[in-house]
Formats: structure tokens, sequence, C-alpha cells
């Protein structure tokens, strides 16, 4: 169970990734992501609150082998799933999106 979880997560952070890292590339004409402008700041928001919301091997650990945390550590990949999903849905047009990704957290963990 805790396996499948974590590849949803690998999966829809993939996604994500794979749309946001092409904005930080020069190569592409990106003079964004490295600057003190507001674009650039954006940007490394979005990248960080991704990377921060996708960290969820230690929780699903937690989730196995503290069953008196369980209520606690579900509520968190809730809520990580739901920042995740309400990202990965700007791109809801993208040919690589998923309906996996508009799933709400109920079904994705399972509680």
């Amino acid at each position: 169970m805790d396996m499948d979880i974590q590849q949803r997560f690998e999966r829809i952070t993939g996604f994500i990734e794979g749309r946001l890292t092409p904005l930080f590339d020069p190569a592409n004409g990106s003079d964004h992501g490295f600057g003190m402008d507001d674009t650039s700041r954006a940007l490394r928001a979005t990248r960080y609150t991704v990377q921060a919301a996708s960290a969820v091997s230690g929780l699903l650990e937690k989730r196995e082998s503290a069953p008196e945390l369980r209520q606690v550590v579900d509520q968190a990949l809730e809520h990580n799933w739901d920042v995740l999903r309400s990202v990965a849905r700007m791109w809801e047009d993208h040919p690589d999106f998923l309906k996996e990704f508009k799933a709400h957290s109920w079904d994705v963990i399972g509680v």
C-alpha cells in the first residue's frame, strides 16, 4: 500500500518537475529562476514547494513504524498530495497529465 503511495507521489512530482525544469534552463532562452526579479522568485518558490510536498518517504516510514502517529501522518500526506495536485492541475491540458493527478487525497492515501 505505502509503495503505491510513494509511486504516486513520484509520478506527480516527476510530472511537475518536467514542467518546471525547462523554465530554469538558459538553453531554452530562460533568464529566470536565478535572479531577484519577481518571476524568478515565483519559480523558485514553486519549485521549493513541490520539493517539500514531495518529500514523503519519512512520513511513509512513520506510518508503518508508529501506528500511534498514523492519523497525524495521514493528515500530512493528504496535505502534501493536495499541494502537488493543485500545482499539477495548472497543466491539466498537457499531454503527459495523468487522470490520477486529479485524485483526491483520500483516494491516494486510502484513509
